[in-house]
C-alpha cells in the first residue's frame, strides 16, 4: 500500500539521541571547572598590565607611584583595574629598587 521509505526509524533516532547524550555528559562537567581557571588567568594578565603601567609611570615621572590610586588619578589605569575579576584587590608594594604588583 504505502511504499514511502523516507525518514528515520525509531531505533536510528534513539541511537542519535544516545550519542548526543553521551557527548553532553562528557563535555558539561569539564566546562564547570574552567570558570576559576579563567578568573586566575585573567587576574595574571591584569597584574601584567598594571605592572607595565607602573613601569610607564616610572619612565615618565622618574619615580614610582605611591599607590595604585595615584595611577588612577594620573590616567594610567582605571578604577576597575585595581581589582581582579573575582573581586580580589591587587597588591602594590615598594621594594628597595622598584615597585611590584601582585595578586593576593
Amino acid at each position: 500500500m504505502f511504499k514511502n521509505d523516507k525518514g528515520f526509524t525509531l531505533i536510528e533516532m534513539l541511537i542519535v539521541l544516545m550519542i548526543i547524550s553521551v557527548l553532553i555528559i562528557l563535555i558539561v562537567p569539564n566546562l564547570g571547572d574552567k570558570g576559576s581557571e579563567v578568573h586566575s588567568k585573567g587576574c595574571d594578565a591584569l597584574v601584567g598590565v598594571v605592572q607595565a603601567q607602573v613601569d610607564a609611570y616610572y619612565i615618565e615621572k622618574n619615580q614610582f607611584p605611591a599607590d595604585l590610586g595615584e595611577l588612577v588619578d594620573e590616567g594610567y589605569i582605571n578604577e576597575e583595574q585595581k581589582s581582579c575579576p573575582n573581586g580580589d584587590n591587587l597588591i602594590y608594594s615598594m621594594e628597595g629598587t622598584g615597585a611590584s604588583v601582585s595578586k593576593p
